[in-house]
C-alpha cells in the first residue's frame, strides 16, 4: 500500500500524541499524515495481570492526544486508555484529546430493559474522572452518546472515506440499503451523496424461538443493493439481509461498514455467503483470518483522524470534516 500523503507539516512543539496497544499501526499511519512522531509510552504488565504505564516524554503543558480504541480485549485496552490519560493529567499536560476510533460499549445506550447498566454513560463517567478535556470519537453506535460527556465532543464519521471508494465503482443500478430502522439515517446519506435510492430492511421476530423474518421495504429487483452499517459484530444478520435481498432479485450485494468488530464466527459466514465485498476501515485492527478474507477490503481513517487533530491543535474549525 503507498504510503499516505502528509496533510501538511506542522509545528509539533506542543502536540504529543500518544497510544496504547490497541491499534497502534493507525496512531503510527496518523502521525506519518501529520509529519510527528509517535510519543514515547510504556505500556507493561504486571505478572499478576495489572496495567504498569508511564510516559516517558516531559508532556507539561502540552497538547496531548491519546489514540486508543476500545475494541477487543475491551476491558484491558479500556484500562490502558484510562491510566494513559491519568498518567498525563498528573504529568501536567495543558490539554488531553481522547481519540476513540471505534467507543466500546456504546450498544448499551439506553435502558430499554429492566435492571440494565447504561454503559455509554458509563464509560464516558469514566474517561472525564480519569481526566480527559476532550473526546474525537468516529462513527459513534448512536449520535446521542455525545450528550453523556460534559466535555467537548468531535463525532467524524467514515462516510467521506466510503463514498470516496464507492463512487470510483460507478456501480449501474445502485441501491443503499439500510439494514434495520435505526441505520436509517446513516443510510439515507450514503444514498444522497451516491445519488441511489434508499431501501430498508426490516426484522422481525414473529414468536420466541423462530428466526428473523426480513421484509424488503422498497426496490431491488435487478439492483446492486449496498448494505451501510456503522459495526459488523458476529455477521449473522449481515449474511441473513444478502440472502433477503438476493431473495428478491437483486443482482448483486456488498457490505460496508466502520467498525469490523467480527467476533465469532463472523469470517467463516462472509466467507461462505454470497456478499461480493465487504469494506470496511481500520478503526479496529483485524484478526490474521480477516485479513486473509478474499471479500474483506480495509480503507484507511487515518488521514481523516489526522485532519482532525491538526484541525484541535490549531483550534480551527472541524466542521468540514462532519458529514
Amino acid at each position: 500500500m503507498a504510503a499516505p500523503k502528509p496533510v501538511r507539516k506542522m509545528g509539533f512543539d506542543r502536540l504529543r500524541i500518544f497510544t496504547g496497544n490497541a491499534n497502534p499501526d493507525l496512531a503510527r499511519e496518523i502521525c506519518l499524515n501529520l509529519n510527528c512522531p509517535v510519543s514515547e509510552a510504556s505500556v507493561k504488565t504486571f505478572m499478576d495481570g495489572e496495567i504498569h504505564i508511564q510516559i516517558l516524554e516531559n508532556v507539561r503543558g502540552a497538547d496531548v492526544f491519546v489514540v486508543q480504541p476500545t475494541c477487543t480485549p475491551v476491558e484491558r485496552h479500556l484500562m490502558e486508555l484510562l491510566l494513559m490519560i491519568d498518567a498525563l493529567k498528573r504529568a501536567s499536560a495543558d490539554r488531553i484529546t481522547a481519540v476513540l476510533p471505534y467507543y466500546g460499549y456504546a450498544r448499551q445506550d439506553r435502558k430499554d430493559k429492566p435492571r440494565v447498566p447504561i454503559s455509554a454513560k458509563l464509560i464516558a463517567s469514566l474517561l472525564e474522572t480519569a481526566g480527559a478535556t476532550r473526546i474525537l470519537a468516529l462513527d459513534l453506535h448512536a449520535a446521542p452518546i455525545q450528550g453523556f460527556f460534559d466535555i467537548p465532543v468531535d463525532h467524524l464519521f467514515a462516510t467521506p472515506v466510503m463514498i470516496e471508494y464507492w463512487s470510483d465503482l460507478n456501480f449501474d443500478e445502485l441501491t443503499v440499503v439500510s439494514p434495520d430502522a435505526g441505520g436509517v439515517e446513516r443510510a439515507r446519506a450514503f444514498a444522497k451523496r451516491l445519488n441511489a435510492p434508499l431501501a430498508i430492511i426490516d426484522k422481525r421476530r414473529e414468536e420466541a424461538n423462530v428466526a428473523e423474518v426480513m421484509h424488503i421495504i422498497g426496490d431491488v429487483e435487478g439492483r446492486n443493493c449496498l448494505i451501510v452499517d456503522d459495526i459488523i459484530d458476529t455477521g449473522g444478520t449481515l449474511v441473513k439481509a444478502a440472502e433477503a435481498l438476493l431473495g428478491k432479485s437483486a443482482v448483486s450485494v456488498s457490505a460496508c461498514a466502520t467498525h469490523g468488530v467480527l467476533s465469532g464466527p463472523s469470517i467463516e459466514r462472509i466467507e461462505a455467503s454470497e456478499l461480493r465485498e465487504v469494506v470496511l476501515t481500520n478503526s479496529i485492527p483485524l484478526r490474521e483470518n480477516a485479513r486473509a478474507c478474499s471479500r474483506i477490503k480495509v480503507l484507511s481513517v487515518a488521514p481523516l483522524l489526522a485532519k482532525a487533530i491538526e484541525s484541535i491543535h490549531e483550534e480551527t474549525s472541524v466542521s468540514t470534516l462532519f458529514i
